[in-house]
Order: structure tokens, then C-alpha cells, then sequence
């Protein structure tokens, strides 16, 4: 933003896809809430169950795969055990050979996202990852068009 200020915080509207996880003892840090590193764990796993689920086909053994250009995450309330997260996903623009996720993530019934994630995939060649494949599978733009969102 060019004044600065932060970007509004997310509510539950903004997404488009629901999924839910529990969260474990071990994803709680010596503070009592969860580790960083697992909020990264639920953004990679709600993008790739999606994917699975709406192609119906092992993503991994497609022509072109996804491979993770770039993740971020802002935070803005505790996520803790042993509470499950409510997981947001919307899709932020399809490109030709890459795709742009936001994930919210949520506890409990409130309408304020405690967190959320930014998840880019870019599409490469899976005999040769350097090269990013113009266009998307149409098996995974189909996917994913129903999640766009502006």
C-alpha cells in the first residue's frame, strides 16, 4: 500500500473453499500458540487437497507440476491447541504458467481471520524443473477458475 498502512484484516467472506484441521500438542510453541512453520504446513496442504480433489487425479504425476515460488504469511491473533482451524482458500489471479493463492485461517467462530497465507505456485516442466510450462494444465486451470475471487 503506498501509505503504509497494512492491508485490512481478512473475514471469512473473502474465501471461497472450506476446509478444516486439527491442531496438534506438537504444533504449539513454548509461548502457547502455534508455530510458524505449521501455518505453512496447513497453506501448502488446503492448495494440494484442493487440487487432488477437484482434478480428481494425482497432481504429481501430471506433465506439469506446481512447485512454490514464493509463500508468506501475516499474522494478526494466537491460533492454539487444542482448538481445530478453519482454512479459507481463494485464488487471486491465474496466470499463464502461474497461479496465486490466499488462505485464511481461522479459530473458532469469529469472523476475523487469525492469519493469513500467500501461496504462489508457478507451473514447470516435471522432467525439467527450471522451466516454467505455458499454460496451465487445463485439468488444474478448470480446478481453479471456480476459486477466482477479485
Amino acid at each position: 500500500m503506498a501509505d503504509g498502512a497494512r492491508p485490512a484484516r481478512p473475514t471469512r467472506s473473502a474465501y471461497v473453499h472450506w476446509e478444516r484441521a486439527t491442531t496438534r500438542w506438537a504444533d504449539i510453541d513454548v509461548y502457547g500458540h502455534m508455530n510458524n512453520a505449521r501455518y505453512f504446513e496447513l497453506i501448502d496442504t488446503v492448495v494440494n487437497n484442493h487440487l487432488a480433489a477437484a482434478t480428481g487425479t494425482d497432481i504429481r504425476r501430471l506433465p506439469a507440476i506446481g512447485v512454490v515460488a514464493e509463500v508468506s504469511c501475516r499474522y494478526f491473533a494466537e491460533v492454539g491447541y487444542p482448538a481445530p482451524v478453519d482454512l479459507g482458500l481463494v485464488v487471486e489471479r491465474v496466470g499463464t504458467s502461474s497461479i496465486v493463492y490466499r488462505v485464511g485461517l481461522f479459530q473458532g467462530d469469529g469472523d476475523l481471520a487469525a492469519a493469513e497465507g500467500r501461496f504462489v505456485h508457478v507451473y514447470v516442466d516435471d522432467t525439467d524443473p527450471a522451466r516454467p510450462v505455458t499454460p496451465i494444465p487445463g485439468v488444474i486451470r478448470a480446478a481453479v477458475e471456480p476459486l477466482l475471487r477479485a
